[in-house]
């Protein structure tokens, strides 16, 4: 994106003569360049869904692939064998052909799953296609609610996201679906129960394995160490030889210190070991999955509505924000969005702007600051307008000092 001269947006419009607003009628350049950023920030609305369908793709195909080579290797054994009298041969083939009018009935749902998410994906398309300078502010409304909702289901509020997506009439623009899947494996950990991420670790095996992700194997490590402190040894021992050994030739160190529980048990004080005990673990790999399904599905790691309001408060984070005669009409008066901002750096100010304390205007060559005998400036709008209704007198709203308009002194911006 590329940033204006001095952040004055007339800088960056062309000459007047080519200006889109100078023929009547036809959209103002400043909207068609805000509609062009905004839509450079959609990478995530239309990856999700892309996604979602490339996986039920691949899913159905595997259970397509799956069940015909088992026919097909069934049919060949009754045709090889002698041992089968007629009717044991038809009673076979009648099970094989219940087992692929089961499949038939799995792939038409399979297909409903697949339709209903390609209509999604040109429903999304549809939306950003919609989107031009006359309806912008419609556009931005509805995005607003897309970022809510999505900041929604981030935090767990699953309820409320679908109320507010169902209110607003935007469900295919959401993706409710794919957090609710995520649902499932994020409460089953904090359950203390690896099962459904372990299933979830499966079904998506090539792509995790692309990206050199651990969760698996944390996930093992897990098990191992809650037979560990349920004093299962002989089974921990299976288990690691069967689930944790073809880990060794990448993860030898983080295996080693795991076999290393079996000796020092789950009371023990060291805290080396100490530490693959403790319930954190847990939240540990919630974090970890959370952090894989995102990047999975090509979503952003941090809700999308931080990520917005950082951008916003950049342009404002100032030292001054942080002080304690911080205007409350700042944002960054406030401790919440100080929060957001503290990783942020400073904003680069080319050019200082003077803000009136009474009026909070810009004071300016027009509405030049004026300095009263205790040193403190308000704007000359501010200070005639007080002198008016006060007889000529001035009262600083900071100090309480009384004077007359004539002991103001006028300052020069530089």
């Amino acid at each position: 994106m590329d940033s204006l001269p001095n952040g004055n947006s007339a800088a960056a419009s062309p000459p007047q003569n080519t200006t889109p607003a100078a023929a009547g009628g036809t959209t103002p350049f400043p909207k068609l360049t805000q509609l062009t950023e905004a839509l450079k920030l959609e990478h995530q609305f239309l990856r999700v869904p892309f996604e979602h369908y490339k996986k039920s793709i691949r899913t159905n195909h595997r259970a397509v692939e799956k069940e015909i080579t088992s026919v097909i290797s069934n049919v060949a054994d009754v045709s090889d064998s002698e041992n089968f009298s007629k009717d044991d041969a038809v009673n076979h083939l009648t099970s094989l052909v219940s087992r692929l009018q089961g499949l038939k009935r799995k792939l038409e749902e399979g297909s409903r799953t697949e339709h209903l998410q390609a209509q999604k994906c040109r429903a999304r398309l549809n939306h950003l296609e919609s989107a031009d300078a006359e309806n912008l502010a419609e556009w931005n409304n509805t995005r607003v609610k897309r970022i809510l909702v999505d900041y929604m289901l981030r935090m767990s509020y699953y309820e409320t996201a679908e109320k507010l997506a169902e209110s607003s009439n935007i469900q295919d623009l959401v993706d409710i679906e794919v957090f609710q899947e995520a649902k499932k494996v994020i409460d089953a950990l904090q359950n203390k129960e690896v099962a459904p991420a372990l299933a979830w670790c499966s079904d998506n095996k090539s792509r995790l394995k692309k990206s050199k992700s651990k969760f698996e194997f944390q996930l093992r490590l897990q098990e191992f160490i809650e037979l560990v402190r349920g004093e299962n040894n002989l089974r921990a021992i299976t288990y690691a030889r069967k689930y944790l050994a073809p880990w060794g030739a990448t993860h030898m160190k983080e295996l080693q210190r795991v076999m290393a529980t079996l000796a020092f048990k789950s009371n023990t004080e060291c805290t080396t070991y100490k530490a693959l005990f403790e319930p954190k673990q847990w939240d540990f790999l919630v974090d970890q999955f959370k952090q894989e399904f995102c990047k999975l599905y090509g979503m952003t790691l941090e809700p999308l509505l931080n990520i917005y309001l950082q951008a916003g408060l950049s342009a404002l984070n100032t030292p001054y924000c942080y002080e304690d005669d911080c205007t409350k009409e700042d944002p960054l008066s406030q401790e919440s969005f100080r929060k957001l901002a503290s990783p942020l750096p400073y904003s680069k100010q080319h050019h200082s702007k003077l803000v009136c304390y009474i009026t909070k205007e810009l004071m300016d060559t027009e509405n030049p600051p004026q300095v009263l005998p205790n040193g403190y400036v308000y704007s000359t709008k501010a200070l005639e307008e007080m002198a008016k209704k006060n007889n000529g007198k001035i009262t600083c709203p900071r100090t309480g000092l009384v004077c007359n308009y004539s002991d103001l002194v006028k300052a020069y911006i530089s």
